[in-house]
C-alpha cells in the first residue's frame, strides 16, 4: 500500500512573520507524571532552579497548566519534543 505524502507551501513572508511571533510551551496537569519527575526535566532541559521548577510543579497542579518557555516556533517546538519524549504533556501557543 503506498504512503501518502502531504506537501505544504509557505511564502517568504509567511515564514518570516512565524519566526517573529513568539510562542510559548504549555505545560499540561496530567494523572501521569510525578512532582518529582516534572522537576527533574525542568532542571535539566530549562535549566531552571530547583526552586522554579517546584514553583511551576505546583502550579500545574493547582491551576491546570504554567507556560514554561516563550520564543521562536523553532525554539520552543524543540523542546516540545524534548518534554514529550519524557512523557511530559506539552503544547505550543
Amino acid at each position: 500500500m503506498p504512503t501518502e505524502v502531504r506537501e505544504e507551501t509557505f511564502t517568504l513572508e509567511e515564514i518570516l512573520t512565524s519566526l517573529k511571533q513568539m510562542h510559548r510551551l504549555i505545560l499540561w496537569n496530567d494523572d501521569v507524571n510525578t512532582f518529582e519527575h516534572v522537576i527533574f526535566c525542568m532542571m535539566k532541559y530549562l535549566d531552571y532552579s530547583e526552586h522554579q521548577a517546584e514553583k511551576i510543579a505546583w502550579k500545574v497542579h493547582n491551576e491546570g497548566k504554567c507556560a514554561i518557555l516563550e520564543g521562536s516556533f523553532t525554539e520552543v517546538e524543540v523542546y516540545r519534543k524534548i518534554l514529550q519524549q519524557e512523557g511530559l504533556t506539552v503544547s505550543v501557543e
